[in-house]
């Protein structure tokens, strides 16, 4: 790749962040702001550009380019944004060519769950290895595939959604990985059961206000209801594992997002099912499940990483391994 510092840039619903860092993925410079998504596209925009122009070297040091970690679905090949939910307004906007239009430097885009699965191969818990499976577990269930050092993305660069892995639940009933175990399921699925009439401390006035976080506090302390619950998800994302198991065959697996912070109430029943329901023992001994390691700044360093790849078409390591060598 060109000599030079890498920008690398955060949309979120919420703020935009963005980096000056090195080749190396080492940050010198960082700069927040709102969003404000509901002001529409052209303010958001605005701001990105204002983002990017902060962290811009004053000094004359050039630029190799510009990484984007965005909310899906987009597509990663053309640079264009779909239809990001939490973004009004933002709907097939061509991001990557309106930027490179102003700032005349390669622009790459990508899904942030696939952008956080290589930050963590970059510079997380996933370092070193070829063949990894990320998995973020929030509000939503998102997820990015390493297979052999390069991103898993697809024709239309929309691989590798395991969040929306298809289970047949409740009697038939068909459903997804994310609609059974992500938060906004867990706290769903309490409400109901509360509104049936079972008891639990989180009961209250306002069943609306309960959240994925509230029912792991809950778990752990000992709330049958809860428990059931967590249990229940960590089965269920055990299952959705299995599945990428058999079909990707990882070397590690890392799971971050809030709903992971339940712990070992979660994981356990998530061991439990992979170890009952995979084809043979070999899929998973051995297979280390770690916890994500690079925190707020996930999207940071990924967002650097698409550019150093090449989208994430260069193996990441071999990238890196050659960078330390010049």
């Amino acid at each position: 790749m060109n000599q030079g510092v890498i920008i690398g840039v955060d949309l979120g619903g919420t703020q935009i962040r963005a980096a000056r860092l090195t080749r190396h993925l080492d940050i010198l410079e960082q700069y927040k702001t709102k969003t404000l998504a509901a002001e529409g596209l052209e303010p958001s925009f605005a701001r990105i550009v204002e983002a990017i122009r902060v962290v811009w070297p004053v000094d004359g040091t050039p630029v190799a380019g510009i990484g984007i970690s965005a909310p899906g679905p987009l597509n990663p090949i053309t640079g264009v944004l779909v239809a990001p939910p939490n973004l009004p307004g933002w709907h097939n906007v061509p991001l990557a060519d309106r930027l490179q239009a102003i700032f005349n430097v390669p622009v790459y885009c990508g899904n942030d769950a696939n952008v956080a699965a290589l930050a963590e191969v970059a510079r997380g818990a996933a370092r070193g290895y070829r063949f990894v499976i990320y998995l973020t577990l929030s509000t939503g269930i998102g997820s990015g595939i390493i297979n052999d050092g390069r991103l898993v993305q697809g024709r239309d660069g929309l691989g590798g959604e395991a969040g929306h892995i298809q289970l047949v639940v409740d009697n038939d009933r068909v459903s997804s990985l994310e609609k059974e175990a992500a938060g906004h399921a867990l706290a769903r699925q309490a409400v109901t059961r509360i509104q049936a009439g079972e008891t639990s401390i989180l009961n209250r006035k306002d069943l609306s206000t309960i959240n994925a976080r509230e029912i792991g506090e809950a778990a752990q302390a000992g709330d049958a209801l809860a428990l059931s619950i967590v249990e229940r998800a960590g089965k269920m994302v055990g299952l959705g594992i299995v599945s990428l198991l058999h079909l990707f065959n990882p070397e590690i697996i890392v799971v971050g997002g809030g709903v992971s912070k339940i712990g070992d109430l979660l994981f356990k029943p998530m061991h439990e099912a992979i170890e009952q329901y995979s084809l043979d023992s070999a899929f998973w001994t051995p297979l280390p499940i770690v916890e994500a390691a690079l925190g707020d700044d996930v999207s940071i360093y990924g967002a650097a990483a698409l550019v150093v790849t090449h989208g994430g078409q260069a193996v990441i390591s071999d990238v890196l391994k050659a960078l330390e060598e010049e």
